[in-house]
């Protein structure tokens, strides 16, 4: 099989190597970027993966000596006993904060970028020549190139994308018509932390019917139909909303038993409004035909030293909800995902052609990522199989989505991602905020302990969290790295772009990693039972007051 890999075709190189051809970015980006000899360079294949486990992260060969605990952010159990609400997300999988419930393949760790010395390719680029790479738009041209090869899968079609916040209205509606709707949210603790090497948004578009009153556009039916979304996943019963006219709408949508023209508050619906009401509302799922899109970026740094979402995007993923799957359904699927884990049976999805592969959940997820010259270009086969890991079967997510249930709540939510002024809720159910409880818990600033900025800005010196100092900063000020920082995390990332090395992982790291397995002894337990964390939650209580 893996000699099989290893044919590829002058069109595989030409499609992974310059995306579509030669561009001004090839001239422009050897004079920012060093070079790499063709044979450093991986060509990714075309069908098949290298790493036949490359759906188990890279954080989960994490050394933790038995108390560091970054593993109860993904995996949990949640009760679901008669008394408690019913969760649709049926892994409870919490049972692998304690043991390492892997294949024999995946006992060793394929994640070889980790264990590289970036520093020497740090140093042959300045500061000013990595900062012109991040402000530069790899976005706008990928429509047309994917276009011009037959491309059969999706085709960003959002304008001004690369522009950031600019894209969208105060609301988070795209300001070109698309209907993407950018919302803000608290990004997932660890790996998504801008200290750890990117940035990111993302954003979520519903189907015709569901913006639609009468066949017209409606930005109020938009609203609260993605508002009604919102309190299926966070089991709400109600949220505030944009003012609205229930006498247009026809529905009684604050539950006090009559039409009033302006309305600010949602309650519980049985159905979606608008041209949608007819459709029932998915508990704990989204309607068939959502689609999701969400940029990872550099980190960008301004004159004043602050860092900000770039231009330049190091991947573009996008899923599609294809399928709404009933209770039995649902409980099927997780009964197979456990028995195959069991097993120790080696994953597999399918692939449809351009479209992604199907998550076995409802959802095709594709991915776009840099080529040589930074260009965006369509994943591999592996290196979209690499993203089935986080979006299948996992305890934490809620129809297998992270972002969209971490919305800060409401019609506050509503608008491009901001993290200045945004407060450290907790994780639902927990008293301290979520930063501060991850920071305790796991011993560190990301998975692996070694992002020594945030130890030094966070951490006593006898290894404790400065606790009153945490509870003081806002969301910005706790995950956002330095100037310096920002800039040689940039720099390193730009040597997988070079090498194409994106099999090997995509975590950014300057030195060698430490704390990391280079293969697992499955006789160790990860995790003492005394530092495991049960219950954790990763929808925020956003009403909840900070502790004083």
């Amino acid at each position: 099989m893996k000699n099989y890999l290893l044919i590829f075709s002058a069109l595989v190189f030409v499609i992974f190597i310059g995306f579509a051809g030669a561009s001004n970015s090839e001239k422009i980006n050897s004079e920012l970027l060093p070079s790499v000899a063709t044979s450093q360079i991986i060509i990714p294949t075309a069908n098949g993966s290298f790493n036949e486990e490359a759906p188990i992260p890279s954080q989960c060969y994490t050394k933790t000596e038995g108390t560091n605990n970054p593993c109860y952010t993904c995996h949990q159990t949640y009760n679901s006993s008669k008394n408690d609400k019913y969760r649709t997300n049926l892994r409870n999988d919490g049972v692998n904060q304690g043991l390492y419930n892997f294949s024999d393949e995946g006992e060793t760790n394929s994640w070889k970028n980790l264990f590289v010395n970036r520093q020497p390719w740090i140093k042959k680029i300045s500061d000013k020549q990595i900062a012109q790479y991040v402000d530069q738009d790899n976005y706008s041209e990928l429509a047309k190139k994917l276009t011009a090869t037959d491309w059969q899968g999706f085709i960003p079609d959002l304008k001004d994308y690369h522009l950031a916040s600019e894209a969208f209205n105060d609301k988070g509606i795209a300001k070109d018509g698309s209907a993407w709707v950018a919302f803000n949210y608290k990004p997932f603790p660890g790996t998504f932390w801008p200290t750890n090497g990117a940035t990111d948004d993302v954003l979520i578009r519903l189907s015709p019917e569901f913006r639609q009153l009468n066949g017209q556009y409606n930005e109020n039916i938009y609203l609260i139909n993605l508002s009604l979304i919102e309190m299926s996943i966070k089991e709400l019963t109600e949220i505030d909303i944009f003012s609205a006219d229930e006498n247009i709408i026809k529905r009684d949508l604050n539950g006090d038993g009559k039409f009033t023209a302006n309305v600010d508050l949602l309650s519980t619906q049985e159905y979606f409004v608008g041209d949608a009401h007819q459709i029932e509302i998915p508990r704990q799922q989204y309607p068939v035909q959502t689609e999701i899109m969400h940029s990872v970026r550099y980190v960008g740094v301004n004159g004043e030293g602050n860092t900000y979402i770039p231009k330049r995007m190091k991947e573009l993923r996008y899923m599609t909800k294809t399928q709404l799957l009933n209770d039995s359904a649902i409980d099927s699927a997780y009964r197979r995902e456990r028995k195959e884990k069991l097993d120790e049976q080696l994953p597999s999805y399918i692939r449809v052609k351009d479209r992604g592969f199907n998550n076995k959940f409802g959802w095709l997820i594709q991915g776009y990522i840099e080529d040589y010259n930074g260009e965006l270009r369509p994943q591999s086969y592996e290196e979209t199989f690499f993203c089935m890991g986080c979006h299948s079967a996992i305890g934490t997510t809620i129809d297998q989505t992270f972002a969209f249930p971490r919305k800060i709540t409401g019609r506050a939510g509503w608008g491009y991602i901001n993290l200045k002024g945004m407060k450290d809720a907790p994780s639902k159910g927990q008293q301290e905020g979520e930063i501060l409880q991850y920071l305790q818990v796991n011993g560190g600033g990301n998975e692996f302990r070694e992002n020594m900025e945030m130890f030094n800005k966070w951490y006593k010196a006898d290894g404790s969290v400065d606790k009153e100092k945490v509870k003081k900063a806002d969301v910005f000020e706790l995950i956002t790295p330095s100037k310096q920082r920002a800039y040689a995390m940039n720099k390193a990332y730009t040597q997988i772009v070079r090498t194409q090395s994106f099999i090997h992982g995509r975590d950014v790291n300057i030195t060698p990693a430490k704390n990391v397995h280079k293969k697992i002894d499955e006789s160790v337990a990860p995790l003492k039972p005394e530092h495991r964390v049960e219950g954790w939650d990763l929808r925020l209580d956003w009403s909840a007051k900070p502790e004083n």
